[in-house]
């Protein structure tokens, strides 16, 4: 059983904004191997405020229980707030037992190490979702990273001090695209008050993808990095020595 806490940039339902953090939480909340010790909220996809309201309001409609939802940092360098003072408490509490899994910014995990500089040495894994090795094209447009360059003082500490750290790149993440009629299918057909809300929170999302990049489907950045810290079987893992530099994170880039 795996004791993980998300770090996250939750924008399930909201208008033009990605649905894979949300996604990626139901996910760990169905699986028998995690015991989800709670969800701290982030920014990249949104404002961390409109986050962390974000996530109270999907957990309660969908009656998940009482789950610890902390608040982050705003921005950059941000230190005094709820999400990291949870991070380091956890990492204390469950010693070498406390899994990770960062979707967004990486500024609560800076925060949870200036809190405590021996933070990642308690921590056993942190799984990220970010970083990119090239351009990341859609239908012939250029897509920023949005992650790691949001705050990249923050990556490059975790992508350096955290003891063993895995990277899912946005890159990786192209290989498999998720089709609106797929999620149709096999939603609906549960017919259930949750089903309905997942498709309705989720489809406009789909339209979104269509419209601005001619997509038809969806790439699930965070499931699939839910997925590796779940099952990293299902994987092959890739061991590179990278020259890391503050000043290409900047751009999200890996080197």
């Amino acid at each position: 059983m795996k004791k993980v806490v998300y770090d996250c940039d939750n924008t399930f339902g909201i208008k033009n904004c990605d649905v894979d953090d949300g996604l990626a939480l139901l996910y760990l909340l169905g699986c028998g191997e995690v015991e989800l010790l709670g969800i701290t909220s982030t920014y990249g996809n949104s404002k961390t405020d409109i986050v962390y309201h974000n996530t109270i309001r999907m957990v309660k409609e969908l009656e998940l229980g009482h789950i610890p939802i902390k608040k982050g940092g705003e921005k950059a360098g941000e230190v005094e707030h709820e999400a990291g003072n949870f991070l380091a408490e956890m990492a204390r509490k469950y010693e070498k037992e406390l899994s990770i899994l960062a979707t967004g910014s990486l500024t609560n995990l800076w925060a949870a190490w200036k809190i405590d500089p021996q933070f990642f040495d308690h921590v056993k894994e942190v799984v990220l979702m970010g970083g990119i090795t090239e351009p990341l094209v859609f239908q012939k447009k250029v897509m920023d990273e949005l992650n790691f360059s949001c705050d990249p003082e923050a990556s490059y500490t975790v992508l350096t001090k955290a003891k063993n750290v895995a990277t899912v790149t946005g890159n990786e993440c192209l290989k498999i695209l998720f089709r609106a009629e797929e999620y149709r299918e096999k939603i609906l057909k549960l017919n259930t008050r949750k089903a309905e809300f997942i498709y309705n929170s989720i489809i406009g999302w789909f339209d979104y993808n269509m419209d601005y990049y001619g997509i038809d489907g969806a790439y699930n950045w965070d499931v699939y990095s839910a997925v590796y810290l779940v099952h990293p079987e299902l994987f092959e893992d890739q061991y590179c020595e990278m020259d890391l530099s503050k000043e290409d994170l900047k751009r999200g880039y890996l080197q």
